[in-house]
């Protein structure tokens, strides 16, 4: 049966965040026709075990070893036949029922492939996140960033523009993105030679060749962010080893 709207979470050792997130996004979801699907990356921390127990309405596929990101979403964007499909991370916290707002304007907007929400921290306050391509020069100042945006961080995540409206983007934001499904399928899914990292820069630059990406600002989903690369000297080798990648594939820094 075709669902109207499909959901994929990929997990590895999120037991911390992930009750949080399904808890959220299973009162949130109520009103409208929503599968969710959990693959987990051959987690050690019980993960697995929680979400069968509590969880039983998880479509949950349990992966024999960690492939990654792209290649964990993958697993279900083979299977689906939904007209949206939701991309989110294990630490998002649903504070509204986004998932039903974007659905609705991606109806009214059938040229829009990638929709992108209000992201924030749980305190409220919006999270600065690059929605242009991710040229060399964004990415040394989003690492070195201050306390307050300096100019290249404002060019980077569009602080300039009115983002109190819907604005189209160059790059959507992985930790949480809307897709109309048939775009997704056009993409062909993640690209699997990104373990982590710049692989949704990658694959929203696939869907602008077949559709708008949009930042709407309507629908809003809390995101407890600790960029870890920064401080994880083996996160930071996988970030900087895909960024060489995407720099590789697009031909830009």
């Amino acid at each position: 049966m075709k669902n109207m709207v499909t959901g994929s979470i990929v997990t590895y050792n999120n037991m911390s965040t992930i009750d949080m997130t399904l808890k959220t996004l299973y009162e949130y979801t109520k009103d409208i026709d929503f599968k969710l699907y959990v693959v987990d990356n051959n987690s050690t921390d019980g993960t697995v075990e929680y979400i069968k127990e509590n969880y039983p309405q998880v479509e949950l596929i349990a992966m024999k070893e960690n492939k990654g990101f792209g290649a964990g979403h993958n697993e279900v964007i083979r299977l689906i036949d939904s007209e949206y499909h939701a991309i989110i991370n294990p630490d998002i916290v649903f504070v509204e029922n986004a998932i039903k707002k974007m659905v609705e304007y991606l109806e009214l907007n059938k040229d829009i492939g990638i929709l992108s929400p209000k992201i924030c921290f749980p305190n409220g306050k919006e999270q600065i996140l690059g929605k242009k391509n991710p040229h060399l020069k964004y990415i040394f100042a989003s690492r070195f960033r201050g306390d307050e945006p300096g100019k290249l961080l404002k060019e980077y995540a569009m602080l300039d523009c009115d983002l109190t409206k819907p604005t189209d983007i160059e790059n959507a934001t992985g930790c949480f993105m809307m897709f109309r499904t048939s775009v997704l399928k056009k993409t062909g899914g993640f690209d699997e030679r990104y373990f982590m990292y710049f692989e949704d820069a990658d694959i929203t630059r696939e869907a602008k060749k077949y559709s708008r990406v949009v930042y709407y600002p309507d629908a809003v989903v809390s995101h407890v962010w600790n960029r870890d690369s920064k401080h994880n000297f083996k996160l930071l080798a996988i970030h900087i080893h895909s960024m060489l990648k995407y720099y590789w594939k697009w031909k830009t820094i």
